[in-house]
């Protein structure tokens, strides 16, 4: 039995990849029900994403799948047959928010689009995620990650000035924008409960990040406002002698963030308690000139000390330094291992691993992570329990490639 504040929520998931499950993902693993549809035979393009324990690629084994679909049911259904899409009407028929990821105009083609939806389920919210939107020139244009952050203005104001834009993580556009999709149909699920009809809500990548608070909206703002940007592409030139950016440190690097009026606690911080009132460095402390010298007394004392030990000794003094961390650092922090932040999953198809765990807690309500389906894991159970189909039904089913 699912846990959680959303146990009573129903979701037909109709996404794939990787912005619309991470969309849903932030419903299941707060306790809503969701019944995600995948094709028969393949699944969701995402289960052939690794990495792959082992190295040994499967559909079942694959570690952004895993990751963005824990707690969902998998359902296969092949919508290229007139009974899956039948099948797929009935299911929903009975749900909370339909959530998907088609090209536009994909689902009129299988007869379930906000009309057809509102002959099944008058209550029912329908939520459509794509690259451009429902309309507008580039409805129809294809996308990656890259691409929708290049279109939404935000990658021109990326990596070093004069030099061509930086691409930033992987897929973290996407990421994104499931995770604005996810708040955003929230909203309109309340909003169809306070009226009783439910929501048409058609979210845009591209719209996502033009106006996203991750350099693309104030950006456009301040365009629109003057013709000039608010923040160009970050600085590699020091304005004061102070440090400040990424350092080097003994096994790695460290974010280091200084102010002139926390002088003694960089002196502290370093060890060098008689610099804090000597004259000369005091009134040179926003000299850009005076870099060298400055440089001079922080990097020996940085290579002598790990970039865990850098961060621990300078905020113990008050000064805003975080260690850079890798993935590795990150798997390993003590900090979240402390709060239990990581969950272990036993999957059948990979064994038992660890998973990044939720992204906020509700003492009350906290939520359950569950590992993600084999594909077409829950057929049988969601279409004999909701729809009553028997089980000599289904393979009468599953022979003609239906299910």
């Amino acid at each position: 039995m699912a846990r959680g504040p959303l146990a009573s929520l129903r979701i037909l998931d109709l996404t794939q990849g990787i912005a619309g499950p991470y969309c849903t993902k932030l419903f299941s693993d707060y306790g809503a029900d969701v019944v995600k549809i995948e094709r028969p035979g393949g699944g969701d393009v995402a289960r052939r994403l690794g990495p792959f324990p082992g190295d040994e690629p499967h559909h079942d084994r694959g570690g952004m799948f895993l990751e963005l679909n824990t707690s969902k049911q998998s359902v296969t259904l092949n919508l290229t047959t007139i009974t899956g899409r039948l099948i797929l009407r009935r299911l929903a028929a009975d749900v909370d928010l339909v959530i998907e990821s088609f090209r536009p105009g994909a689902l009129a083609r299988l007869g379930l689009d906000a009309a057809a939806l509102a002959e099944v389920n008058s209550r029912v919210t329908l939520v459509s995620l794509s690259n451009f939107g429902q309309s507008g020139p580039y409805r129809d244009l294809e996308a990656d990650d890259l691409l929708a952050y290049a279109m939404g203005g935000v990658l021109a104001v990326t990596g070093g000035e004069d030099r061509e834009p930086l691409k930033i993580g992987v897929y973290a556009p996407l990421f994104l924008a499931g995770a604005t999709a996810a708040a955003m149909t929230f909203g309109a699920l309340l909003g169809a409960r306070r009226t009783g009809q439910g929501e048409r809500v058609d979210i845009s990548i591209m719209d996502v990040l033009a106006a996203s608070m991750d350099r693309g909206g104030p950006n456009l703002m301040a365009w629109s406002y003057s013709g000039e940007l608010m923040a160009r592409r970050t600085r590699v030139r020091r304005t004061s002698a102070l440090p400040g950016g990424v350092y080097p440190c003994a096994d790695g690097y460290v974010q280091v963030i200084t102010q002139a009026n926390w002088w003694e606690r960089f002196c502290r911080t370093i060890d060098r308690p008689e610099l804090i009132d000597d004259p000369r460095l005091r009134q040179n402390l926003l000299n850009p000139e005076f870099t060298d010298e400055m440089d001079a007394l922080f990097y020996p004392w940085l290579m002598a000390h790990t970039k865990q030990e850098v961060m621990e000794k300078a905020q113990s003094h008050g000064l805003p330094v975080s260690a850079l961390n890798t993935m590795e650092d990150v798997f390993r922090d003590p900090h979240l291992r402390a709060r239990g932040f990581f969950t272990t999953l036993d999957h059948p198809a990979t064994g038992p691993l660890e998973y990044p765990g939720l992204p906020f807690r509700m003492l009350g309500t906290p939520g359950e992570l569950r590992r993600a389906p084999l594909l077409g894991e829950h057929t049988v159970d969601v279409l004999t329990g909701r729809l009553g189909y028997t089980r000599e039904e289904l393979v009468i089913l599953r022979e003609r490639n239906i299910v």
